[in-house]
């Protein structure tokens, strides 16, 4: 039998966000995590309690996205969402900040809104990756984000939720982790589809990956 790298296994986020994903693609995942030991399952709200059934008794823990994939949505809402999520299973929430409010320069008001959803989180023990879409900013709204999400109390920074006009790049990911520090997390996060690319990441700072490749990429580890 192969033997396949725990230690990368452990660095993934196993994700489907996909809108036409069914329950038989949820429990798919599900068991594939269960197999090489990911990270997470990373799934939309709807599909968290589902997934909490299919990986109890495991280490995987329940990953679920928070007003998502544009950030937009009314800072109650996500509030409400993060806690329904977390009452249905979740341990991780990733949530958009406002990308609009970001880029229009208004940072009390992306501060507002991750502190909201860092504050429930965190009052649950669950925690908080807050993701930028860098797609959509320049470096220095990127470190901006950055600061604001370290600031308010979040456990990671994000890149990307893969729906956005571009993925992870390892030049986002290092200005990232120069920005918050050895401390808080960073995940890499979209286009990440192979071993190589993760390694890439990694080495320039990201300490989770979320890709919907998982498999394909930890069979390449395979001794």
């Amino acid at each position: 039998m192969p033997v396949f790298d725990s230690s990368i296994a452990a660095l993934i986020d196993h994700t489907l966000l996909k809108p036409e994903a069914t329950a038989a693609d949820i429990r798919k995942v599900c068991a594939e995590a269960r197999e090489y030991g990911f990270a997470t399952v990373c799934v939309n709200p709807y599909w968290v309690r589902l997934v909490a059934g299919e990986l109890a008794g495991s280490a995987v823990k329940v990953c679920a996205v928070v007003g998502f994939p544009l950030g937009a949505n009314a800072t109650e809402i996500k509030v409400a969402e993060t806690a329904g999520v977390i009452r249905a299973g979740a341990q991780e929430i990733d949530m958009v900040l406002n990308v609009g409010e970001l880029r229009s320069g208004n940072f009390d008001v992306v501060s507002d809104d991750i502190i909201a959803v860092v504050e429930t989180a965190h009052a649950s023990g669950a925690i908080v990756k807050v993701i930028l879409e860098t797609a959509l900013l320049n470096s220095e709204q990127k470190v901006k984000a950055c600061l604001l999400a370290k600031e308010a109390g979040a456990d990671f920074v994000k890149t990307s939720t893969g729906f956005g006009p571009g993925g992870a790049t390892t030049e986002d990911v290092a200005l990232m982790r120069r920005t918050v520090g050895p401390a808080m997390g960073v995940k890499a996060s979209g286009g990440i589809r192979t071993l190589e690319e993760l390694r890439k990441m990694v080495a320039a700072g990201a300490s989770r990956v979320g890709a919907s490749a998982s498999v394909k990429i930890i069979e390449a580890t395979a001794a």
